[in-house]
């Protein structure tokens, strides 16, 4: 099994060296790791560089969607695991993700929730229910869900779906992602496949706010096949 690990990364130089760090960590399950550079303006891209075993390739058309899809053209691993630049990976991240793909030939790809490090107390609980309760209900109801911060797909899947939907510059895309994987085989969520990451959309447009916008594409893109928010700003 060879893992591309991919990481898309605008202006992320607080983050990236955690993010980095903690996958090399597990370069032995990896078959390389990439950094897209988005168009950073800050230093991203020479802290990214200064890791040996990292290829720092460039996008300047901005726009997650966009940052991916080149890091699947640029990668030649047959499992491409995607996580967002202020993510850190756990120790059992990896385990999971290679017994997963393992076992069944029939998943084409593999996500989990996220674990917010920096966020009170009782944004946590309201965050545990969120995943718990509210997300558990929606991934019964549709079959898929997928974080685009943290999952993997195969390759062959990818190339089928001609990759990454680069006409959506933000929110649905990942549920636009699962939706369509799912015509080729099983897109599971594994509720044991988290990923730490931080909570500054929380900080930046409020726990609520952020809860009913992720919600309402992600059913917008399960029955219209297309997400209801188009307006999407940076936070950092």
């Amino acid at each position: 099994m060879k893992i591309s690990l991919i990481i898309p990364a605008y202006n992320e130089e607080k983050y990236i060296n955690r993010c980095i760090s903690s996958a090399e960590k597990h370069s032995s399950d990896l078959f390389e790791i990439i950094v897209v550079d988005n168009n950073s303006t800050d230093k991203t891209k020479e802290i990214a560089e200064s890791f040996s075993n990292v290829r720092v390739i460039h996008e300047k058309e901005k726009g997650v969607t966009r940052a991916r899809q080149r890091g699947f053209l640029e990668s030649g691993g047959d499992i491409l695991a995607f996580i967002d630049s202020d993510t850190y990976l756990n120790d059992e991240w990896f385990e999971i993700l290679k017994k997963e793909f393992t076992n069944s030939e029939k998943l084409v790809c593999l996500s989990g929730p996220y674990i917010y490090y920096d966020v009170p107390k009782y944004q946590r609980v309201l965050v545990w229910i969120y995943w718990n309760i509210f997300a558990r209900i929606a991934y019964l109801l549709a079959g898929y869900m997928v974080v685009g911060g943290n999952f993997a797909i195969r390759r062959d899947v990818l190339e089928k779906m001609n990759g990454f939907d680069t006409t959506i510059d933000f929110y649905g895309e990942d549920t636009n992602t699962a939706r369509r994987a799912s015509k080729y085989g099983k897109v599971k969520f594994n509720f044991h496949f988290n990923i730490f990451t931080s909570g500054r959309r929380f900080f930046g447009q409020g726990l609520w706010n952020t809860a009913i916008i992720y919600v309402s594409n992600f059913f917008s893109e399960v029955f219209l096949k297309k997400p209801i928010t188009k307006d999407y700003t940076d936070l950092r």
